[in-house]
């Protein structure tokens, strides 16, 4: 049986609601979104024997986001992302900085920032593991 001893204390999760993502690549994920959104890694359990990890544990602008690897031999196999999108709310005055260092880390636009109908300015984006995220800010 393999030591399941997590290698650091579990850290305080943030916010109510956590999101928790199965990516190809989770260690790979967790580096982009340090580049990408500002991501600290407070959190992982060590690699397996084929590079995959369980869990991270990350801080993304103030709240806490989740990610693993596939594991299809114990019923998780991988399945491309759809259906949801990562939502950002950030502040009118830090959104540009926000979505341009997105862009500059590998993001692709998939809707510009704008201002929207309900009047916040929005805009989305796709990570290079398929994952949507989205940025909110109102207008001042």
């Amino acid at each position: 049986m393999t030591d399941q001893t997590p290698v650091q204390p579990a850290p305080k999760v943030l916010g109510g609601l956590t999101p928790y993502l199965q990516v190809d690549g989770a260690f790979k994920a967790a580096e982009f979104y340090k580049k990408a959104f500002g991501a600290e890694q407070v959190f992982a359990y060590p690699p397996d024997e084929k590079g995959r990890t369980m869990h991270i544990h990350l801080y993304i602008n103030g709240s806490t986001l989740m990610l693993g690897d596939a594991y299809p031999e114990h019923g998780h196999p991988h399945q491309n992302p759809q259906g949801y999108t990562m939502q950002l709310h950030l502040q009118d005055d830090t959104i540009e900085s926000w979505w341009q260092r997105a862009i500059d880390a590998g993001c692709a636009e998939v809707v510009p920032l704008q201002v929207m109908f309900w009047g916040d300015r929005w805009g989305q984006l796709r990570d290079p593991f398929g994952v949507a995220w989205a940025m909110n800010a109102p207008v001042k």
